[in-house]
Order: C-alpha cells, then structure tokens, then sequence
C-alpha cells in the first residue's frame, strides 16, 4: 500500500456562505413575482374555465350531431369526398400553374442575360476560331517543312 500515490480530491466551495437553501430563505420574493402572480392567476383561471366550458360545449354538441351524422352518413361521406377531391385538384392545380409561371419567368431572364451576354461570346469565339485557325496553318506549315527535308534527306542516301 505504500507505493500507490495518494490521491487529493478537492470540493468546490458555492458561491454563497450556507448553500443556495439558505440564500433563499433569508430573502423572499421579489415584488415583481408577486404582482406577476397576482396578475396572472386571475387571467390563468379565467382561461382555464373558458376551456372548460368549450369542451363541455363541444361534447353536448357531439352527444346531439353523432345521431343525425349516422342517419345522414349514406350522403355526408360521399359529399365529403368530393369535396376534399375538389378541394386538392384546386390546390393542386395553382401550384402546377404556380411552377409554370416560375419556370417561364426562370426562361425569360435567362434568355434575356443570354442576349446581353451574346455579342460579347460571339467576339469571344470569333477570336478563338482565329487563334486555332493560324495554329493550325502554323502546324501545318511546320509538318509540310519537316515532310520536305525528310523528302530531301532520302533522295541524297
């Protein structure tokens, strides 16, 4: 057991002398909680009964519908689904006609910057075509030189 190292093991110190326990029991709350608490209760409670009074409304209402909803189910359901298939074909077809127009729109500028950009490129490939143009009368000048010396060379041994 003598060999092993000891080990110190130090405890950090709160801020406050007695704990956080004590902090808060020396001091009460502040008087904005207060006035908060007293504001809100009121308005928190008043609420609550409101939701409450909802719910007891949407249940008597249910309790009085589902009858005339079973007896009416032979031509509310179809009526519904045609209604929601109407109501997505509308939908659905403003954002066909809304991709449309965005892709048109997307066309139109781009031909527009393409036009703009036009004069500019063709002198870019006029250029081009001449650069590759004297290359090419260049490499081949070089060739039909080096053809004729080989020529030359052979006719001599």
């Amino acid at each position: 057991m003598a060999d092993r190292p000891h080990q110190l093991q130090l405890h950090p110190q709160h801020p406050y002398d007695g704990g956080i326990r004590s902090h808060y029991q020396q001091r009460g709350p502040s008087a904005t909680k207060v006035l908060a608490v007293l504001v809100l209760l009121p308005v928190g409670g008043t609420l609550l009964a409101l939701a409450g009074l909802t719910l007891i409304g949407s249940v008597i209402g249910l309790a009085v519908t589902t009858p005339l909803f079973i007896v009416f189910s032979p031509v509310l359901v179809p009526a519904a689904i045609v209604i929601g298939l109407a109501i997505t074909g509308f939908l659905s077809s403003g954002a066909f006609g809304l991709t449309g127009l965005s892709s048109l729109n997307w066309l139109l500028d781009y031909l527009r910057q393409a036009s703009r950009e036009l004069p500019y490129e063709m002198d870019q490939a006029k250029r081009r075509m001449q650069d590759v143009a004297v290359y090419v009368g260049q490499k081949t000048k070089d060739v039909g030189q080096e053809i004729q010396t080989k020529a030359q060379e052979g006719r001599r041994t």
